[in-house]
């Protein structure tokens, strides 16, 4: 992952984005007849479609490697979340996005600590 700052904006600004819109996708094709497994594994497959074309988008500006994993990630999760609480109870387009975005927040915080934890152990596992 990249420190320098641009890069760092760019993938907040990409997850955010990507998580704003499966967020409100989501909460608007999902309701409480849905099954929630159910919902769950088509809320994740909607977001990692809807994240493919951002992550394409995004790749040219801020790097393919360093936007594919956290977009497509931040895809999965936030189609996941949302579409399951939709099938609990009624989720406005407007709280799907805030949860989308949250989501998104979260995967950039946890993909960064992963790559810090990964990075310190490489010489350890190369050597």
């Amino acid at each position: 992952m990249e420190t320098r700052a641009y890069f760092i904006f760019g993938d907040v600004l990409a997850n955010a984005i990507t998580g704003v819109l499966i967020g409100g996708i989501t909460a608007l094709i999902f309701g409480t007849g849905w099954n929630m497994i159910l919902a769950m594994f088509v809320g994740m497959a909607i977001g990692m479609a809807v994240s493919l074309p951002a992550a394409f988008g995004f790749g040219a500006l801020f790097g393919a490697m360093e936007i594919m994993l956290p977009v497509m990630t931040t895809g999965m999760v936030a189609g996941m979340v949302v579409s399951m609480q939709a099938s609990m109870r009624a989720v406005s387009f407007v709280e799907g996005a805030q949860t989308g975005l949250q989501c998104a927040i979260g995967v950039v915080i946890a993909v960064y600590i992963a790559n810090t934890i990964i990075k310190r152990r490489v010489p350890t596992w190369t050597s």
